[in-house]
């Protein structure tokens, strides 16, 4: 029996204690530098709104490829331990290496390089702690959240030390990807998943999940979220420029609201659920994407600042309702023997050819509007355009989804 059969059938305190550390890393990591690269990039840099949006679209890039790492190398050849350790301690590295250039040609390539260490690393660390778990669906809830109390806490400091238009946010990741990659040998041992068995680029890419494309409503949830996640990546992106461009202090700390809210309505998720329904729900995850964007076109630093602050909040409805729900659909949706792949299948549409194509499209907008003179951006008119692309597709989503079952959530 390998260590880590041992110790998940053990149940053990250390192990979870490990895996929770793991993932407050993990998502500190994500935190610390993601949040304010645009504010960096954009003041400090001077790069154009199109190169901004490019440096985000790299992580776009990341999940589209990382299923390839994943399923032909990590899966096959290696502890999942070790391979964590190694994709952090490169990541960690070429982000340090990132942080010190000057020019679009260099940056971009080095945070190409970054995204493809850093995301396979999201769905290794999901494996680790679901091989090492005696009851996954009770207890990795509880060690997840750390990973948004790690976003959290990584949104506090960079925001504490205002360094949001510096390098420093990048270094304080690097930093953190080193420790995390050393810690990740002290992880269970977790043999690979799939050593000795034949290799299938359809298995990879969760191909075997286009079956379910044949259902309507499927297929209109599929494209759906593709779509939305489009105007999404204007949140990613620029919400931290703009806040910094319009005077409101300490942003970064500010944006963290939105995790706080993301923790709350995880919890009342599955009551949610219950009462409306996963159409209803999906619909308002759609709404608030459209109110948050309505909310900082209208908002100012002055008597309209509620706005500004309403918009971050929504994050918890936009996320839960919004992506949880759809995970939890597809899961329900698909056979068990194409769970796997229809997720998979998922996070390539959305997170992979959805947030790339809308980091373009965002940097577009965001350049076309910047003011005379190039100092700012006309806010207003940019925000309108992602709040309008949400809501057109939350018109065409509540037309065609007709979901064959309803979600019950336990």
């Amino acid at each position: 029996m390998s260590q880590g059969s041992g110790e998940r059938g053990a149940g053990s305190g250390a192990v979870r204690l490990r895996l929770s550390v793991m993932m407050f890393l993990q998502y500190f990591v994500w935190g610390a530098w993601f949040v304010t690269l645009g504010t960096y990039l954009g003041t400090t840099r001077q790069f154009s709104g199109e190169q901004i949006g490019a440096a985000y679209g790299t992580m776009a890039i990341g999940a589209i490829l990382a299923p390839f790492f994943v399923g032909m190398v990590a899966d096959r050849f290696f502890a999942t331990e070790r391979i964590i350790a190694l994709l952090h301690l490169l990541g960690g590295g070429l982000l340090w290496w990132a942080s010190t250039l000057d020019r679009f040609a260099l940056v971009y390539p080095a945070l190409i390089g970054y995204a493809l260490c850093y995301a396979p690393t999201l769905a290794l660390t999901n494996s680790i702690s679901f091989d090492n778990m005696r009851d996954p669906a009770r207890e990795f809830p509880r060690i997840r959240v750390l990973g948004t109390i790690g976003w959290i806490a990584a949104g506090l400091l960079v925001g504490w030390l205002g360094v949001e238009n510096t390098a420093q946010p990048m270094r304080i990741a690097a930093g953190a990807s080193a420790v995390l990659g050393l810690f990740a040998f002290a992880l269970p041992h977790t043999p690979p998943h799939a050593a000795g068995k034949p290799l299938s680029v359809r298995d990879v890419l969760g191909l075997d999940a286009l079956a379910l494309m044949k259902d309507r409503s499927f297929a209109t949830f599929v494209i759906g979220s593709f779509l939305l996640c489009i105007p999404l990546q204007f949140y990613y992106a620029f919400t931290n420029l703009f806040l910094n461009e319009i005077g409101v202090s300490q942003p970064a700390t500010k944006m963290t609201l939105g995790q706080m809210s993301e923790i709350g309505f995880m919890l009342l998720l599955p009551w949610f659920l219950t009462r409306l329904g996963v159409k209803k729900i999906l619909l308002l995850g759609m709404a608030a994407w459209a109110a948050r964007y309505l909310l900082f076109s209208a908002g100012n630093t002055g008597s309209l600042a509620w706005m500004l602050y309403l918009g971050i909040l929504l994050h918890g409805i936009c996320y839960d309702f919004f992506f949880v729900t759809g995970q939890i659909y597809v899961d329900q949706q698909a056979d068990v023997k194409i769970r796997a792949a229809a997720q998979g299948f998922l996070a390539l549409v959305t997170q992979g050819l959805g947030y790339l194509i809308g980091s373009s499209v965002s940097g577009l907008v965001v350049e076309a509007h910047r003011t005379a003179g190039g100092t700012g951006h006309d806010w207003k008119a940019i925000w309108l355009v992602p709040a309008g692309g949400a809501l057109l597709v939350l018109v065409i989503f509540a037309l065609l989804f007709r979901p064959r079952v309803s979600i019950h959530a336990s």
